[in-house]
């Protein structure tokens, strides 16, 4: 047994236990039950709690297993999934009060696969209104675990808050300009935002169709890599996934990085970060030296025009999203989610199509940085996360500085890994990103992993026991 308690175990550890006969599934599922009783009411991560659903599952997968029938690392494993994934036999809302209640006629293809592969869903996961930066006043804000003071990240709050206090071994975030790095980030987690189109997003709640990414959030690179085989591949409900063979994540991971060739963007991403975000990022880099990787000087290009074209096409496909219920029920709207919709109008069509061209320049330039290197190695923001009510005051005004690192890479639609680096003298996580080519997850997750075997980051926990 390993020297954590059972609900701070990785995923792959409680795997182990449960193949190896060592405990059970109901056992595990139980005592995240029970954890979630005594917890969230005061985390706020959950929206709904499915306990009956998820001990018949359990009880099912034990039942499978006993009989010698193993459907692979995430059998009998409990985890959950952000509420903007369509299921069936649950609400999802999408963070959205006006669909506080709609139980949609089909499930997301990614919770069919995790539940084909043994998963238990032990429920949905808060988060802001309609996947934007901040959440509906009528529903449940996520609290950091680590300090109730420090922003837990958006829009994968929940995911974020409920995987870093033990509350489920994975969850399942979207991206769309960093909304699974920054809570990942935040939370002190390993956050992988695919390539877009290598997970399917068929039964997926739309912030920006164009720009969305679904991926897991977990504890470990191993995790994440258990989590993306499960959910990876094309979908014949979905034409924009990708039709590119499946890796075995998983097997891939044990290879080593001698070798690689880290990307250094010293002016974009080393320059003028606080001190405690550039120590984590050094740190980072010296790591990634010890185990064998190459620094290769890059050059980033500007990013200006970038996250103004970012920006102009999330608030136009974000409207398109919305045209059912805004501006019909737009009384109902949070002000943040609101207000972007409304801004939409300000975009003219020749804004928009300045845009698409301006998107695929950048896309052309950044291939470019890739052609000499495997990984580029960057923070997830230019400062240590910001507090939760400075948040509240930032989102009023230009966020775009925020995005520098993130919503770049929603534009191009690259992978991107994000794992904890250390901590800030708040004892809040520190993150930084591997970003690679396009469908290179096999190796970020094996970069991820070599990373994690010297250090031990992503193995500590807040103390909420």
């Amino acid at each position: 047994m390993a020297s954590h308690p059972l609900h701070y175990l990785s995923l792959m550890e409680v795997s182990g236990l449960l193949q190896s006969g060592a405990t059970s599934s109901v056992a595990v599922t139980e005592a995240l039950l029970a954890r979630i009783a005594a917890l969230d009411d005061g985390l706020k991560s959950y929206t709904t709690v499915l306990a009956d659903r998820a001990l018949a599952k359990a009880r099912a997968a034990d039942s499978e297993m006993q009989a010698g029938f193993r459907r692979g690392p995430l059998h009998g494993v409990p985890i959950a999934v952000k509420d903007l994934c369509y299921t069936d036999y649950a609400p999802t809302s999408a963070g959205m009060f006006i669909h506080k209640d709609f139980v949609p006629p089909y499930s997301a293809t990614v919770v069919e696969r995790l539940e084909r592969a043994g998963a238990i869903i032990l429920g949905k996961l808060s988060m802001t209104e309609g996947a934007y930066a901040t959440h509906h006043p009528k529903m449940r804000t996520p609290i950091n675990p680590w300090n109730k003071e420090v922003w837990t990240g958006s829009s994968s709050s929940g995911s974020g808050a409920a995987t870093a206090a033990g509350l489920c071994y994975g969850s399942l975030g979207s991206d769309t300009g960093g909304s699974i790095r920054f809570p990942s980030a935040g939370c002190g987690l390993t956050g992988m935002k695919p390539t877009w189109g290598r997970v399917s997003r068929y039964g997926i709640c739309h912030l920006s169709e164009s720009l969305d990414h679904i991926g897991p959030m977990t504890r470990t690179a191993a995790d994440c890599a258990a989590m993306l085989g499960a959910i990876a591949g094309a979908d014949p409900n979905d034409t924009t996934a990708l039709a590119a063979p499946v890796p075995d994540y998983l097997a891939a991971l044990g290879g080593g990085i001698r070798g690689l060739r880290v990307g250094i963007a010293e002016a974009y991403a080393f320059d003028g970060l606080d001190a405690e975000t550039g120590a984590a990022l050094e740190g980072a880099k010296q790591a990634l030296v010890e185990l064998g990787a190459k620094l290769v000087p890059v050059v980033f290009p500007d990013i200006y025009e970038a996250s103004t074209a970012w920006g102009q096409l999330c608030m136009v496909e974000t409207a398109i999203a919305h045209d059912a219920t805004y501006p019909s029920r737009g009384n109902e709207y949070g002000a943040g989610l609101g207000g972007f919709i409304k801004a939409a109008g300000d975009v003219s069509a020749k804004d928009l199509g300045r845009a698409q061209i301006v998107r695929g320049k950048f896309c052309g330039q950044v291939a470019e940085v890739f052609e000499p290197i495997d990984v580029l190695l960057i923070p997830v923001m230019k400062t240590v996360t910001p507090g939760a009510a400075e948040w509240i005051e930032m989102v009023k005004g230009d966020i775009s500085h925020l995005l520098r690192y993130t919503a770049e890479f929603n534009f191009t639609g690259q992978p991107a890994l994000t794992m904890n680096g250390g901590f800030d003298k708040r004892g809040a996580p520190i993150g930084f990103q591997l970003v690679g080519k396009h469908l290179s997850e096999e190796l970020l997750l094996r970069a991820g992993h070599a990373y994690q075997s010297i250090t031990d980051w992503h193995a500590r926990h807040p103390a909420l026991d």
